[in-house]
């Protein structure tokens, strides 16, 4: 059978979460409307009859500003260079910008597909002359455009990425769907919730932590969770006036928390001022990075 990693790669916000979450029809990524929502290389496991396609999710391609960052374009890099297939998504209303064509020629390259995502937003008019220009810009001739966000193109996208595949045998059995555990998908939730009910880059200065995750047998699951700021002033932001924006992000967490578990929880999130910590090696290092 057809069996291999296929890295998806890109600049920030361009949807390589949601193509993830698509392909899968299971929400593994958080997603949100900000750029580099994504800090972790993310796993996919898509088993069928004649194919195991492991796919990666990687951060968001740009240049580093902190350390944090620096991290992040490296979990990207090593991930790329390891698939066997090469996704690298452009988004249809930008089309391939400078930027795009320097990661594209530094890092992709051999065994590559140009996915062009969010077709849903341009004209049917744009699109042909688009599909030609990236083609020129690249030589590459495997591009799919699709919405991932509609689910429509992914069947075509799939195929092609099996064809590119190298024969083997399967990496996982077929009920796996991601090598992480719950803990790591509840902490994204969470931080997904932050990103989505949090304004300008008050987001981007929060981590979170799993403090304690008991499963609790005829009751609730409890969920001890930090979120972590880098200012004072960042921590008056999270936790709102008289704890009404923590409490949302709560509410919203436990909600989403309990689809994905398929069973209840009770979620207490604290929040703590962790000052410089996306410049600290050791506290990225508890985070996982």
């Amino acid at each position: 059978m057809k069996v291999g990693y296929c890295g998806i790669a890109g600049r920030p916000n361009v949807g390589k979460s949601t193509l993830l979450n698509a392909i899968m029809g299971l929400k593994l990524a958080a997603v949100s409307r900000r750029p580099q929502t994504t800090r972790h290389r993310i796993l996919g496991v898509d088993s069928g009859p004649d194919h195991q396609i492991v796919f990666l999710d990687t951060p968001g391609l740009l240049e580093p500003k902190y350390l944090l960052q620096r991290k992040l374009l490296k979990i990207a890099r090593a991930t790329i260079k390891e698939a066997d297939v090469r996704l690298y998504l452009v988004d249809a209303r930008r089309g391939m910008d400078p930027n795009d064509r320097t990661f594209f020629d530094n890092l992709i390259r051999e065994n590559s597909i140009i996915v062009i995502n969010k077709i849903d937003l341009i004209t049917k008019e744009r699109l042909l002359p688009l599909i030609a220009e990236v083609n020129r810009l690249t030589g590459v001739d495997e591009i799919y455009p699709i919405s991932a966000k509609k689910r429509f193109g992914l069947d075509e996208l799939k195929q092609g990425v099996i064809r590119l595949l190298p024969q083997g045998h399967p990496f996982y059995d077929e009920e796996t769907l991601t090598d992480q555990p719950e803990k790591f998908f509840v902490a994204e939730i969470i931080r997904e919730k932050l990103f989505q009910l949090l304004g300008a880059e008050v987001p981007y200065a929060t981590a979170v932590i799993i403090d304690n995750f008991q499963e609790r047998p005829g009751r609730k699951d409890l969920i001890q969770a930090t979120v972590w700021v880098e200012r004072p002033s960042q921590k008056t932001i999270v936790v709102g006036k008289q704890g009404q924006r923590i409490k949302a992000v709560g509410m919203a967490a436990r909600r989403h928390i309990e689809e994905f578990l398929g069973r209840p929880v009770y979620l207490e999130l604290f929040v703590k001022v962790k000052e410089g910590w996306r410049e600290s090696e050791s506290d990225l290092k508890e985070l996982g990075f």
